[in-house]
C-alpha cells in the first residue's frame, strides 16, 4: 500500500473519541432504590444485555467510520483493489507518417489513429504524467487538456519520420518521470518498412494496429530530368509502380506538356523541348487512388539557350567529336562563350581545362592557371591505375593522371576523385581535369557517359550563366541542405517568399519545388519529395509488431478499448478512495440504523 497524503493518517487518532464517550457512559452514579420503581427492575434486566451489545456495536461502527475517513483522506493506492489506475508515466506514440494518409474502410488511417490517441489521453488522470510523441521524434509534454488540444491540431507529415526513434524517446520520457508505473502506447498503421530498425525498450508497451487492408496503390517512385540543365531540350525518365496500367501527365510549371499511359513495370521516358526559359518545376502525376500522397513526384530543371563553345585542338579529337554531337543535337552552339583546351592555351574564362599533351608545358599550364585566378595547380604524374568516383563517371578507369594541388583561396568543388584524391574540380568559370581526355589516360572518352558528362560540364558549370546555375538540390522534408552561395530566400510552390539567414537550411516540410532566390533572381531549386519507401503499404499485425518493440512486455491489439486497458494496467496500484468512501457511507447508514433501533427499544 502507498499513500498520496500520508499525514492525513494522523486523523486516525480521532477514533479514540467514540471509545472515550462509550467509556464515560459506563460511569454510573450512586444507586438509590425507590420502592415504586422496583417493578421496572425486571424489565431492565431483560433488556440490559441487548442494550450493551447495541452500544458496543455503535462504538465499533463509529471507530471504524473515523478510521475509514482518515485512511481515505490519505488517498491510498492498493495492488488489485480500487477504481481506475495508479499514477502512471504514459508516453503515447502516434504514427503520423505519410503512409497514414492512405484511405482504409472509407477514412484515412491517420484519423483512426488520432481518435484512438485522443481516447487514451482522455483516460488518463491528473495523477498521471503524459507525453505525446509523433513519428518525427518530437516529444510534447503538458497537461491532459494541452495534449488534447495538440492532438486536435496535429496533421500527417509529408515524410516517413522515424518511428523506432520516436519509441526510444518515448521510453526515455517515461523512464525519467519518477513514477513506479511506466508505459508506452503506440498507435500505428503497422507499415512494415517503417519498423525495420527496431530496438527493444525496457518499458511496458501497448501496440494498436487497426484492422483493414492497405489500398491498391499506384505511385511515382522517381522522376529524373537529364541533364539538369536543358539547352533547351532534355529528357525525363520516371519509374511507376502500379498493379495495372495507369494514365499520367507531365507538367512543366503550370502547363501540361505530355499525357499518356504506362503498363505495369513500364518506365516513362520522354524527350521534350519546352518553350519556357529559366528555372522551371516539373511534375509527373498519376490518376488518383486511395493513397494520393505518392500520386505525384517533383523535379526541377533550368532551361536556357545552348551555350556557344569553342574547342581548341589542344583539347584532343575526342572532345572535338563530343562537342560536334552536342551542337548537332541542339544542346550547344559554335561560338566563343566557353572554351575547351589544355590549360597552357587558355587566356580567359569560362573554360574546361585539361593537362597539356607535352609534360614540358606543365609549368606554362600552372602559370596560366595562376594568371586566370584558378586556385589549383598540376602536380606530379600518377601512373598507377585507379577508378573514378563521381556523378556520371563512377567506376571509369584512369590509367594516368596529374595530382591536383589546391593553392590559394576561393570556392571550389570536387566533382570526381581518383584513389581518394581530386580528379575533376570546379569553381567560378572553370572546370579542371587531372587527365587528358584521351583513351591513353582514361576510358571516359570511349564510354557512353562521356557526352552527357561533357554537356553537364559545359551547361551547368560553364554555360551562359557563367557557372551560376547549380544543379537542383534534392531532399526529403525537414532534411538539412546546403543552398547555393548568396541565397537569401526560398520561393514556395504557391509563390510566397520565405527568408533564410544562411546557406545552411532545413528543407521545408511541404513537398514540391522551392526556388532558391538571391534578391529577385532565381539561382537554384530545392526539390522536396517524400522517400519512395513510403509507397510500400504492406503492414504487420499488432501481434507481429508488439514483440519486436518490447519483447514479452508488449501487448498488441486491434481494439482501441483493449489498447487503453493494456496500457493503463501498468498502474496496478489503484486508488482506493472511492471504495473507502462507499464503505464510510455504509458505516454511517449502519450507525444510523443502530441508533434508531436503540432509541426504539428504549422507548
Amino acid at each position: 500500500m502507498s499513500f498520496l497524503a500520508p499525514y492525513f493518517l494522523l486523523l486516525g487518532g480521532a477514533a479514540a473519541v467514540p471509545l472515550l464517550l462509550h467509556l464515560m457512559r459506563r460511569n454510573i452514579a450512586t444507586k438509590v432504590d425507590f420502592p415504586a420503581a422496583r417493578y421496572l427492575q425486571r424489565a431492565e434486566q431483560e433488556h440490559s444485555r441487548s442494550l450493551r451489545l447495541r452500544n458496543l456495536l455503535l462504538m465499533l461502527l463509529r471507530v471504524l467510520l473515523v478510521l475509514t475517513l482518515a485512511i481515505a483522506a490519505a488517498r491510498p493506492f492498493l495492488a488489485g483493489f480500487g477504481v481506475g489506475h495508479g499514477p502512471t508515466a504514459v508516453a503515447v506514440v502516434l504514427d503520423n507518417s505519410l503512409s497514414t494518409t492512405a484511405v482504409s474502410d472509407g477514412a484515412p488511417v491517420f484519423t483512426t489513429l488520432r481518435n484512438a490517441a485522443t481516447s487514451f489521453v482522455e483516460a488518463t488522470t491528473s495523477s498521471d504524467r503524459v507525453w505525446l510523441v509523433t513519428a518525427d521524434g518530437r516529444v510534447r509534454g503538458g497537461s491532459r487538456e494541452a495534449l488534447l488540444a495538440e492532438l486536435s491540431r496535429l496533421t500527417p507529415l509529408d515524410d516517413a519520420g522515424d518511428l523506432p526513434l520516436a519509441v526510444r524517446r518515448a521510453a526515455a520520457a517515461a523512464q525519467g518521470a519518477g513514477l513506479p508505473a511506466r508505459v508506452i502506447a503506440v498507435a500505428t498503421d503497422g507499415q512494415r518498412s517503417a519498423w525495420t530498425d527496431v530496438r527493444h525498450v525496457d518499458v511496458t508497451t501497448s501496440v494498436l494496429v487497426p484492422t483493414g487492408t492497405p489500398p491498391r496503390n499506384r505511385s511515382v517512385l522517381s522522376l529524373d530530368p537529364d541533364p539538369a540543365l536543358w539547352t533547351p531540350r532534355g529528357a525525363i525518365s520516371a519509374n511507376i509502380d502500379a498493379p495495372d496500367s495507369v494514365g499520367y501527365r507531365l507538367v512543366v510549371g503550370s502547363r501540361t506538356l505530355a499525357r499518356g499511359a504506362v503498363s505495369r513495370g513500364e518506365p516513362i521516358q520522354l524527350r521534350v523541348s519546352p518553350p519556357e526559359r529559366g528555372w522551371q518545376a516539373l511534375r509527373v502525376e498519376l490518376e488518383p487512388d486511395d493513397f494520393a500522397a505518392d500520386d505525384a513526384r517533383y523535379a526541377a530543371v533550368w532551361i536556357g539557350a545552348p551555350p556557344s563553345v569553342a574547342v581548341d585542338p589542344s583539347a584532343g579529337p575526342f572532345v572535338t567529336t563530343a562537342v560536334s554531337s552536342l551542337v548537332g543535337d541542339g544542346r550547344a552552339a559554335v561560338g566563343h562563350d566557353v572554351r575547351l583546351a589544355s590549360a597552357d592555351e587558355v587566356t580567359a574564362l569560362p573554360a574546361l581545362l585539361t593537362p597539356p599533351a607535352d609534360p614540358v608545358r606543365l609549368g606554362a599550364a600552372n602559370r596560366a592557371l595562376a594568371k586566370l585566378g584558378v586556385p589549383w595547380r598540376y602536380g606530379a604524374m600518377q601512373s598507377s591505375p585507379a577508378l573514378a568516383r563521381g556523378a556520371r563517371v563512377d567506376g571509369i578507369a584512369i590509367s594516368s593522371r596529374y595530382r591536383l594541388l589546391f593553392e590559394g583561396a576561393g570556392r571550389s568543388d570536387t566533382l570526381a576523385s581518383a584513389a581518394g584524391e581530386p580528379w575533376v574540380v570546379s569553381g567560378p568559370g572553370y572546370v579542371l581535369v587531372g587527365s587528358r581526355l584521351d583513351p591513353a589516360a582514361t576510358a571516359l572518352p570511349i564510354r557512353a557517359a562521356f557526352v552527357p558528362w561533357l554537356a553537364d560540364m559545359i551547361g551547368l558549370r560553364l554555360g551562359s550563366q557563367g557557372g551560376e546555375v547549380a544543379a537542383p538540390i534534392n531532399a526529403r522534408p525537414g532534411a538539412s541542405v546546403q543552398l547555393p552561395a548568396g541565397a537569401d530566400a526560398l520561393e514556395s510552390p504557391s509563390g510566397s517568399r520565405r527568408s533564410i539567414s544562411s546557406d545552411h537550411a532545413t528543407a521545408p516540410a511541404e513537398r514540391g519545388v522551392w526556388f532558391v532566390l538571391k534578391g529577385a533572381r532565381r539561382i537554384g531549386a530545392l526539390v522536396v519529395n517524400s522517400p519512395a519507401v513510403e509507397s510500400r503499404l504492406a503492414r504487420e499485425t499488432a501481434e507481429q509488431l508488439a514483440p519486436r518493440i518490447a519483447g514479452t512486455r508488449a501487448h498488441g491489439t486491434t481494439s482501441v478499448a483493449q489498447w487503453i486497458r493494456d496500457g493503463l494496467a501498468a498502474g496496478s496500484r489503484r486508488p482506493a478512495l472511492v471504495p473507502l468512501l462507499l464503505f464510510a457511507m455504509l458505516l454511517l447508514a449502519a450507525e444510523a440504523l443502530v441508533v434508531r433501533t436503540t432509541r426504539t427499544a428504549a422507548a
